[in-house]
């Protein structure tokens, strides 16, 4: 299976526990699909860029996991029906990508 990773971004009004549920669902669907999550992180509330949907922040989070290409597919489908989610981003990680976000996670876990 490949390795991936999604960045996705969520409706600034959304309170903490609507949030997790979100992250859950996909978390959840992944798993659901054969896929296994190695890694998550919440980045909180930021400012973005430019403007989405007439917002200027939005909660993001990210998560790393490994899946068959179906899965990847259906997680994106499902977050394109959800009102929640304003942008998300996969990226497939090739071994350099992988080398380095372990290393950003012993980092994390030692700091």
């Amino acid at each position: 299976m490949n390795q991936y990773e999604t960045v996705f971004i969520m409706n600034p009004v959304l309170s903490d526990e609507q949030v997790r549920e979100t992250v859950d669902k996909f978390k959840n669907l992944l798993e659901s699909n054969e896929g296994k999550v190695l890694n998550e992180e919440n980045w909180g509330l930021r400012k973005l860029a430019y403007p989405i949907q007439h917002k200027r922040s939005g909660f993001y989070h990210l998560l790393e996991f490994q899946a068959p290409g179906g899965a990847i597919e259906a997680m994106e489908v499902e977050m394109k029906r959800d009102e929640r989610i304003m942008r998300f981003l996969t990226v497939r990680m090739d071994k350099h990508h992988v080398e380095f976000a372990a290393k950003r996670r012993k980092k994390m876990q030692n700091a």
